[in-house]
């Protein structure tokens, strides 16, 4: 009953999503469109991501090391990420507070769905290694794309409001994925109205929420009444419901950047002096 009342409520909730993407039509301005699509993703996001995952809005991430990477569309962070700005209010966000990136498309293609992938790719190679040390406690590791990582891995999610027939994109995936390391392939796809593309343990048959060696790709259609925001819903909170990170180290940000110079030093104070 109470799976079939939050698929009721996601299915209007749908519908509105829809109603709205149709109206962003009537905008003039090709980025103003864009961007208010992106904010119709990230305000479902905000509803349905666990608390301690934060949907930020067009943003930038650096690395400690000075990479930094395409402007994004969406980036799940951890909820004590620092916050800092640029005075338009364009947020910068180091990469090991980084959880995930969505990127969301309008119509999907092969062109617009190698884009998103290869943004992806790219993320998904920036180092997390700024970290400071938690002595006393287990470490802590995540096995995500064939490894042991002692971080959480950025996932990488497309969502689109239209696309060509799923079967189509499912195609150029698996070209794009077939010239690839298993690091670089999204985690899933879905299209507002069609369904969703995910990854099959070649092992135990399940649907995996990132990809790993050997799996296959499957094609998921939506129910029509139902569309695919349940199943999004529930994705994102298996997803990223034990996402977690170290603590920050921002010492290494800094580079050689002088923090201050050293001008007088007093004794230790209350020390005893002999006469």
């Amino acid at each position: 009953m109470t799976q079939e009342k939050l698929g009721k409520i996601l299915s209007s909730v749908a519908k509105r999503m829809r109603a709205d993407f149709e109206q962003s039509k009537n905008f003039n301005h090709n980025g103003e469109a864009g961007t208010s699509r992106e904010l119709l993703v990230q305000n479902f996001l905000a509803s349905y991501l666990p608390p301690h995952v934060h949907a930020v809005h067009n943003a930038e991430i650096v690395s400690a090391t000075g990479e930094t990477s395409p402007q994004c569309d969406i980036v799940l962070t951890d909820r004590g990420t620092p916050p800092f700005t640029t005075l338009n209010g364009y947020r910068i966000i180091p990469n090991e507070c980084v959880y995930g990136v969505i990127e969301v498309k309008t119509k999907l293609d092969g062109d617009q769905l190698a884009d998103a992938c290869n943004k992806i790719s790219k993320l998904r190679r920036l180092p997390k290694k700024s970290y400071r040390p938690t002595p006393g406690l287990i470490p802590k590791s995540t096995s995500a794309y064939g490894k042991v990582h002692d971080f959480f891995p950025t996932s990488g999610i497309v969502v689109a409001f239209d696309s060509l027939k799923l079967e189509t994109i499912g195609e150029h995936l698996v070209k794009w994925c077939s010239t690839r390391d298993v690091a670089e392939w999204p985690d899933s796809v879905w299209v507002l109205g069609k369904g969703q593309l995910q990854w099959q343990n070649p092992l135990t048959g399940f649907i995996e929420r990132s990809p790993m060696p050997g799996a296959s790709l499957v094609q998921i259609d939506a129910i029509p009444d139902q569309d695919i925001l349940l199943a999004l819903a529930l994705h994102l909170n298996i997803h990223f419901s034990d996402a977690w990170m170290n603590p920050l180290d921002l010492v290494p940000y800094s580079g050689a950047t002088p923090l201050g110079a050293l001008t007088r030093r007093w004794p230790t104070v209350g020390a005893r002096r002999h006469p």
